[in-house]
């Protein structure tokens, strides 16, 4: 388990998916925001790459998000688009609609840049995200990404394009927080 100062990032658990799926997945708006593709619904029992985890796939790690205090799973976090030769990846996260507001956002995108820069070697990472989604925005520009671009209505969420942020950080530019260095630890 990888842990920050509020949140662990730890293997997904054949139970966490029935939670994932209801709470995440089967919420058409928030799964239609979170997602490049077209909602659709998931099969019970289906081996839906967004839901389970196919160990061979080395472009993407997928973590279940939970609280440090008790357990409790609240998300979902992905590093994606692991690219070996030029070092970068992206970031996704999937908070639980009870979760939300409680700073589990900037700790998982600060854990994941731990993992992406120490773990890893990477030497870039980057966020994408809805104009609107305010509290990503907030998460990753308090971990020291930078906007580096608007992609003018490049994503078709519900009926409409929206404007899609995009945000760099390079490992020289990484400060990771004095509190998250000395909590960020993988534990078996």
């Amino acid at each position: 388990m990888l842990r920050g100062s509020k949140v662990g990032l730890r293997a997904r658990h054949e139970d966490d998916i029935p939670i994932l799926r209801a709470e995440l997945y089967d919420d058409v708006v928030n799964s239609s925001r979170a997602d490049s593709r077209p909602w659709r619904p998931i099969t019970p029992g289906s081996k839906d790459p967004r839901l389970v985890v196919d160990d061979s796939e080395q472009g993407r790690v997928p973590f279940s998000v939970v609280e440090l205090d008790g357990g409790a799973l609240v998300g979902t976090a992905t590093l994606w688009g692991i690219d070996n030769h030029n070092r970068s990846a992206h970031i996704g996260l999937g908070l639980l609609p009870s979760s939300r507001g409680k700073g589990y956002g900037t700790d998982v995108v600060a854990v994941l840049c731990h993992y992406g820069f120490v773990v890893r070697g990477l030497q870039r990472l980057q966020i994408e995200t809805l104009s609107d989604n305010a509290a990503m925005l907030r998460s990753a520009e308090r971990n020291g990404f930078v906007r580096e671009g608007v992609l003018r209505s490049s994503a078709w969420v519900m009926g409409e394009f929206l404007d899609e942020v995009l945000l760099g950080l390079l490992v020289q530019d990484w400060k990771p927080d004095v509190n998250q260095r000395d909590t960020t630890q993988v534990v078996s």
